[in-house]
């Protein structure tokens, strides 16, 4: 079976993900869930011909040398894939991630309208944050197109790599993809403002200097998307923070207090119709939040959030609940995926008293 054709019935199944790996049957992820492809077990040559065409001399001494590889491909009239190719145990294994081929509008993915209003600044630092899988791709996409239609201005992403193709519209769009045009995105955020962006989007805050960068640069006026691997708002202030130095980290606070616009997290549940449901949690960085993260209350974030319904913010497990009592998950996923499982399962118990 040739890699197009297993490309072709993952989008045909409308699967996530397609996994090769020597000793398994290639699995697919439907709905969350891995699934076999085929019942044909990869053997190591077999493998090696299916990847040949994109495993050129470079890309074979990157994972000779212990390098994950990261590209993207297209398959005309199929879609876009995401790419990581591996060594596990001695042999090549790969994953492929389905990309669209078109970018989202905002509107069509059921967001809160205060995710939507964060667009309308021309400064700060907007955070998307979530586990792999959880739409962060797909919500940052919908973001940078919605600015790119209603705005004159100049948006480089940085990402590794490239998902999303955008088309030129009202602003001038420049892609660069980490290893290709860019060593990593620490060097690539160093050099960005020599490069006249109003709008910078960085595909993965990864460590402290790509951190850095990004609030440096909505600090000097630019609006600055980015994505880290976290689950809440708190959770992703406290990443952020302790990235950096002890000695650093009240300079950090108050950096971040100032120029913080919001942090959207987000989860993918899956559901009862054997499809998956979003889960989300939105923080606005109002005074009160700016006062939070600039003392260190950080742990009070939660109750704050709570309190702020007028200001379009969302806590993750009220958003577990609505996706609950409008009857879409269940209660075992609903626990499984909240943030205050202690909390969360004593409204449950309450709800079905």
């Amino acid at each position: 079976m040739t890699l197009e054709k297993m490309l072709s019935d993952m989008v045909e199944r409308d699967a996530s993900d397609l996994h090769l790996t020597v000793g398994s049957p290639p699995k697919i992820r439907v709905n969350g869930e891995l699934i076999n492809l085929n019942e044909n077990k990869l053997i190591p040559d077999a493998l090696n011909e299916i990847l040949k065409n994109h495993l050129n001399k470079n890309r074979l001494s990157s994972l000779s040398e212990g390098n994950d590889i990261d590209f993207s491909i297209g398959i005309k009239g199929v879609s876009r894939f995401r790419v990581n190719i591996f060594k596990q145990r001695g042999n090549v294994a790969a994953t492929f991630r389905k990309l669209p081929y078109s970018v989202p509008n905002l509107n069509s993915l059921g967001l809160p309208k205060s995710i939507s209003n964060l667009t309308l600044n021309k400064k700060g630092l907007i955070l998307i944050t979530g586990g792999t899988g959880s739409g962060k791709s797909t919500t940052m996409a919908a973001l940078i197109k919605k600015i790119s239609n209603e705005n004159n201005a100049h948006i480089i992403t940085i990402e590794d790599p490239i998902e999303y193709l955008y088309e030129h519209s009202n602003s001038l769009i420049n892609q660069r993809e980490i290893g290709s045009d860019t060593k990593s995105f620490s060097d690539s955020l160093k050099s960005v403002l020599r490069q006249d962006p109003d709008v910078v989007s960085v595909g993965e805050l990864r460590d402290v200097d790509s951190m850095n960068a990004a609030l440096t640069i909505a600090e000097t006026g630019h609006l600055v998307l980015g994505t880290l691997h976290t689950n809440n708002a708190s959770g992703t202030i406290n990443r952020l923070v302790n990235a950096f130095a002890p000695e650093k980290q009240s300079v950090i606070r108050t950096t971040l207090s100032l120029n913080l616009l919001g942090i959207i997290s987000q989860q993918l549940i899956p559901n009862k119709d054997k499809k998956r449901s979003l889960a989300i949690e939105v923080l606005i960085n109002t005074p009160s939040i700016k006062s939070l993260i600039r003392e260190n209350n950080i742990h009070q974030i939660d109750n704050y959030i709570l309190s702020g319904l007028k200001d379009g913010m969302i806590r993750m497990d009220d958003s577990i609940i609505k996706l609950y009592n409008d009857g879409l998950i269940s209660k075992e996923d609903a626990l499984n995926y909240a943030v205050n499982t202690t909390e969360l399962s004593n409204k449950l118990n309450s709800i079905n008293i």
